[in-house]
């Protein structure tokens, strides 16, 4: 036999979420006046962010077993063809690449940019680490940002947002 489930509600009265429109006394109004007293004021919109003003071009990429790194779209804004030669150096746990005609580094024959082992030791990188890539077209400078570098620039940003909060 089986007991069915009783639920008690209570006689309670729920004020509503937003209050109703009540029309004002009708004393010399018209239907006109009437309406615009009906309407709410607009809803307070957010502050817009500021308009991007630089021309950076930002890319997701991960590493490979060889060091490579596969991003055309970041090649591309750069201007950086095959063969390119470039210097590449690490700063600060940044990953600088600059064009550089007397560089001893080049873009692999598939558009791939090569990280030397050295800078992949100094900056932690492992096979499959994702990297931001931010391409200067300007100025003709790929800064690739290791996982590391990311963490920390995330943590400050957080904390500020969050008022000192620390979410793990």
């Amino acid at each position: 036999m089986r007991r069915a489930a009783v639920i008690a509600v209570a006689d309670v009265t729920v004020a509503p979420l937003i209050p109703p429109l009540t029309p004002p006394a009708r004393s010399q109004g018209t239907d006109r006046r009437l309406g615009a007293a009906l309407r709410r004021p607009p809803l307070p919109l957010p502050d817009l962010p500021t308009p991007r003003a630089g021309s950076t071009v930002y890319g997701l990429a991960a590493i490979d077993v060889s060091g490579r790194i596969a991003d055309r779209m970041i090649v591309r804004a750069l201007g950086w063809a095959c063969g390119t030669r470039l210097h590449i150096h690490e700063s600060a746990g940044l990953i600088v690449v600059r064009l550089d005609p007397q560089g001893v580094f080049t873009l692999t024959g598939q558009g791939h940019l090569h990280l030397p082992a050295a800078v992949r030791k100094w900056c932690g990188l492992k096979p499959g680490d994702r990297l931001l890539l931010a391409a200067d077209p300007d100025g003709g400078v790929l800064v690739v940002h290791p996982p590391a570098a990311l963490d920390a620039v995330v943590a400050q940003i957080h904390t500020a947002a969050l008022g000192g909060e620390q979410h793990e």
